[in-house]
């Protein structure tokens, strides 16, 4: 089968933990064949959505980890399927090229995850759909209503919401004397809305990273601890990654929330767990596979590869 990836520059790869390079050897090791693409590949010309696409060979060599042949522009709707892995941000580009694929979509192409489900499922507003599972949490751009959160809870995390990678996240507690000004920076001065969420002390023991695959929880989680001195636990700014098995809490948030992701036909998702919590829906390009196999010997891209020919039928 031919699968095409929309991603960042191979280049830019760091393949000794890139998830979609961990999808792309599982690929190959099965016999399908890959190819390539970036967003700038992608066009809508006389009613047909086409990507200019470079067949992709593995070499399994480093640093030359790849060789590509040369592009060939082909309908979307001629491949078996289409894995949109580009990263965040979340910006008005990516928004277009889920339009684009949402169009391939109609002409037969198989698209995972589904364009419509990465535009509708914001990655911080998306726990509002399960507030049993969250910490107390506030989305607004007006200044005053952050200062009573503030006020209320003591100890708070702002963070943007198309934020990555723990980019722009501030901890504010309620006598912090640049409250004012960090307020003013994370919402433009009232111009960019933004999410306060109670601050969880258990951010310390890490940020799990719970997969769910088709629906169904991967068995282990990824805990991302924060360096010491810092509060965020993202794997980007300094963050340790322990896998461990779930907790009876992590299940339950998967399996509540997986049924209805898989439904909205988001075949990868990333659930963001601190404590007892769930703090993110990460929909646009989910990682931590090889972290977690390398360290429990399960193998994550092996049940995504699974799933994917499953959806395929």
């Amino acid at each position: 089968m031919k699968l095409a990836f929309v991603v960042d520059p191979l280049d830019s790869f760091k393949i000794y933990k890139d998830t979609t390079f961990a999808i792309m050897r599982e690929a190959a090791a099965r016999g399908h064949a890959l190819y390539a693409m970036e967003q700038e590949d992608l066009t809508w010309r006389g009613g047909t959505v086409y990507g200019s696409a470079r067949r992709l060979h593995l070499t399994g060599e480093k640093p030359h980890w790849h060789r590509t042949e040369e592009p060939a522009t082909v309908p979307l709707r001629d491949f078996g399927a289409v894995l949109m892995r580009k990263d965040p941000p979340f910006d008005m580009e990516y928004v277009y090229s889920t339009y684009l694929l949402e169009l391939a979509e109609a002409e037969g192409a198989r698209v995972f995850n589904r364009p419509r489900g990465i535009r509708d499922w914001n990655e911080k507003m998306g726990i509002a759909r399960f507030t049993r599972f969250t910490p107390p949490s506030l989305v607004t751009r007006r200044e005053q209503l952050v200062r009573e959160f503030l006020a209320e809870h003591r100890d708070v995390i702002l963070k943007p919401l198309d934020g990555m990678g723990g980019a722009s996240v501030f901890r504010v507690r309620h006598d912090d004397p640049n409250v004012n000004v960090i307020i003013e920076t994370v919402t433009h001065h009232g111009r960019k809305t933004v999410m306060a969420q109670r601050y969880i002390p258990e951010i310390r023991d890490g940020d799990k990273r719970v997969l769910l695959i088709a629906g169904k929880p991967v068995p282990y989680c990824l805990a991302r601890i924060p360096k010491p001195g810092e509060t965020r636990g993202n794997l980007a700014v300094g963050a340790t990654g322990v896998a461990r098995e779930l907790t009876a809490r992590d299940r339950e948030i998967a399996e509540t929330l997986g049924p209805a992701l898989q439904k909205e036909g988001l075949l990868l998702v990333g659930l963001d767990v601190v404590g007892d919590y769930l703090t993110e829906v990460n929909v646009t390009s989910p990682t931590c596979f090889q972290e977690i196999t390398e360290q429990t010997g399960f193998n994550v891209a092996g049940m995504m590869l699974d799933a994917l020919e499953t959806a395929l039928g």
